[in-house]
């Protein structure tokens, strides 16, 4: 096994991972609180919307592990989402324990308007697109070695 060298202070604030994701995390989704303000989105809603823009309709079960979130995460969020006439929520017809979600054509309409984002966020942050590229692999890289295994 090889030797981790931390250096003099592991514990110094500064020095750790979880604070400085932590901050970006922050920083980050408070640039796009104004992009989606317009749009009545907060941005876990902006998430789910990202997911159905992929793909829709979509079972809430496939949303929750698109999404990495828990089905009782996800369900005030699909409610209020609905309520502003975002999406629609149905039983599926051959299994009524599975619900579907599909985007309403305001919601797919409201895509046009949310492809400026990623745009305006990458000017906000005057960072190189490949710089961005580069982040988003390491930290899919972090993201997968905290992955808990799938349990059945």
């Amino acid at each position: 096994m090889r030797q981790i060298d931390l250096g003099e202070d592991p514990l110094k604030l500064d020095r750790q991972v979880c604070f400085a994701l932590s901050i970006a995390s922050r920083s980050v989704i408070a640039l796009y609180r104004p992009l989606l303000e317009p749009m009545g989105l907060t941005h876990p809603q902006y998430l789910v919307m990202l997911a159905l823009w992929e793909s829709s309709p979509r079972s809430v079960r496939d949303l929750c592990q698109a999404l990495r979130a828990e089905p009782a995460t996800l369900s005030p969020m699909l409610k209020r989402l609905e309520a502003i006439g975002y999406l629609t929520r149905r039983r599926n017809r051959s299994d009524e324990r599975e619900l579907v979600v599909e985007l309403t054509a305001a919601g797919r309409a409201l895509r046009q308007d949310a492809e400026k984002i990623p745009y305006r966020v990458v000017e906000e942050l005057g960072m190189e697109v490949a710089e961005l590229q580069e982040l988003h692999a390491v930290l899919s890289r972090v993201i997968a070695a905290t992955a808990k295994p799938a349990v059945e």
